[in-house]
């Protein structure tokens, strides 16, 4: 999707969009949550990236001083296997209905679940 199309979608310019971007202009909560949305993909995909433990407990600041929820918070995707909400994965599916072809989009499904370990190693414990 272009800069242009996002930024009609969300009301804004594509320049604004660009400042969104480069990092110019920060990206508030409400706004992240259009993006999501005109994008069709969860929040959680645009901090895939994220360093370890970046996202885990309160943040200090200065003198100490603790920032945060004061009691450890469950993830959103508590419950949700953790491999669907990667980035990845939701790559995969688009390029996979991208596929136009009934018969071949049916042939790489066959294709990608020969190449898979069988279905019980991913069964949660």
């Amino acid at each position: 999707m272009s800069q242009e199309r996002l930024g009609d979608a969300l009301g804004l310019t594509f320049q604004q969009v660009q400042k969104y971007e480069r990092g110019v202009n920060r990206v508030g909560a409400s706004r992240l949550f259009d993006i999501s949305r005109v994008l069709d993909v969860p929040i959680s995909y645009f901090f895939d990236d994220m360093p370890e433990g970046m996202s885990e407990g309160p943040v200090s600041g200065p003198r100490g001083r603790m920032y945060g929820f004061a009691e450890q918070q469950e993830p959103f995707s508590a419950g949700v296997d953790d491999q669907l909400t990667k980035r990845e994965t939701l790559e995969l599916v688009r390029a996979y209905y991208r596929i136009q072809d009934p018969a071949m989009r049916k042939r790489m499904f066959d294709l990608m679940k020969s190449l898979a370990p069988a279905e019980a190693a991913f069964e949660a414990g």
